[in-house]
């Protein structure tokens, strides 16, 4: 599939695109209706026509409560709802919750109990703030979603187990999920939902940020995913975008900022990654060949792999990345080297070449290698004497005595020395 513009997220995304920009115009809200403290507001929503705006008082409100089609429940933060095992059910087309704060939920899992359901196409969800549920916001089957400036926070003293999702998307189509910021929850999950975008959110201490599973044509821009096990992992997923994210110190063991398992035609531009176990971990390819997944332009540092394959390594491109300040650029698990990707344009710390004419690319290949790494692909268990003087030590003897030249893992034909700032210079 051919890409135009940003990205090229193809032509659900761009239905995404024309679907969000229709919710940021939309018409000023109706007149309020206040809902006074001790009202029966139950009674109030539903009898409620489409177009009615209900904007409570400060203070505590009970649920569970539903709001029907075309009806806009409103109130402050200090309008705290609570009770039930879903507080609110936006449970009609065009409905709508704003600005209060949602506090608890039910706790069974099997019910995925949670603050707030969505199961009406074109509701909107804007500058609610939840907290000490189970589930925070949850959608499915629903088409122009909007959910927008929330605020999402979990429990840091539960298991990742025990948490629910914040945000958990469910055959969700032609969304918006912008400007929130969710903490210590579980996952954010779009799962059989294409065609949305996700912009400008901050998920942080979570398991993972974003994780898209059977999920096509999304746009993943701007978003800050910091101290998560994983920041993103796209599974089984097709034309997924990812540009001008943050990946921050996803740490641990099992610590990934981009993990990427049999998906194709991704396209993966002016992302930072810094200080995470793993910058992007690839396990194996897409089935179709005329696949390819783009990484362009992102920068790679502090790591101790930048770039870690598992399984096949074609159908994957790297052009104009930088990778500085990490233990290792690239490595392979197991036995094999990564050749099979296309390399071109990017800046290496570790290179050794010159550049006598002055034109910014190494007038020699770039060739990386690592003796360690062939050693630990060997003995496993010397993985523990990473960053120790010994396997430093091995490295030296891999570059000073040919008897122990270690294996060449990929050859970058142009290697750059002088690349300007992350995301510039490659257009749309």
């Amino acid at each position: 599939m051919r890409r135009t513009g940003l990205g090229g997220v193809g032509v659900a995304c761009v239905t995404a695109l024309a679907l969000g920009n229709a919710a940021r115009s939309l018409p000023a809200p109706a007149p309020c209706r206040p809902v006074a403290a001790g009202e029966n507001l139950p009674l109030r929503l539903a009898v409620a026509p489409p177009g009615t705006r209900l904007c409570l008082a400060p203070g505590a409100w009970h649920g569970p409560l539903r709001v029907p089609a075309g009806v806009t429940l409103s109130g402050p933060r200090e309008a705290v709802l609570s009770g039930g095992d879903t507080v609110v059910t936006l449970a009609g087309a065009d409905s709508a919750l704003e600005g209060v704060t949602l506090e608890g939920s039910g706790r069974r899992f099997d019910r995925m109990d949670a603050a707030l359901f969505v199961m009406g196409d074109r509701a909107r969800v804007e500058g609610v703030r939840i907290r000490g549920a189970l589930f925070g916001i949850r959608a499915e089957r629903v088409r122009g979603l909007v959910i927008r400036a929330n605020e999402i926070t979990g429990d840091p003293s539960r298991p990742f187990g025990l948490r629910g999702d914040g945000i958990r998307l469910w055959e969700v189509t032609g969304s918006h999920v912008a400007d929130n910021r969710l903490a210590d929850g579980r996952d954010l999950v779009a799962w059989y939902a294409s065609g949305n975008r996700f912009e400008r959110n901050r998920v942080e201490r979570g398991r993972y940020g974003l994780h898209f599973m059977y999920s096509h044509d999304n746009l993943t821009q701007g978003n800050v995913f910091a101290d998560d096990v994983v920041g993103v992992f796209v599974m089984y997923s097709r034309r997924v975008t990812l540009v001008g994210n943050r990946f921050l110190r996803a740490g641990g063991a099992a610590g990934i900022g981009l993990g990427v398992k049999e998906a194709g035609d991704l396209l993966v531009r002016g992302n930072s990654f810094v200080a995470n176990t793993t910058g992007v971990f690839v396990d194996t390819n897409a089935g179709d060949p005329g696949e390819r997944n783009r990484f362009e332009a992102n920068e790679f540092r502090f790591h101790d792999h930048a770039l870690l394959f598992h399984g096949a390594v074609e159908h994957n491109e790297f052009r104009g990345n930088r990778f500085r300040n990490n233990r290792l650029s690239v490595a392979v698990k197991g036995r094999g080297d990564a050749r099979a990707a296309l390399w071109r344009g990017n800046e290496w710390d570790e290179y050794v070449g010159y550049d006598l004419d002055g034109d910014g690319v190494g007038d020699l290949p770039h060739q990386a290698t690592s003796l360690s790494s062939d050693w630990i692909a060997s003995i496993p268990a010397l993985a523990f004497f990473r960053g120790s003087v010994a396997l430093g030590a091995v490295e030296w003897l891999g570059r000073a005595l040919p008897l122990f030249r270690p294996t060449t893992l990929l050859v970058d034909p142009e290697p750059r020395l002088r690349l300007g700032p992350v995301g510039a210079g490659l257009g749309d």
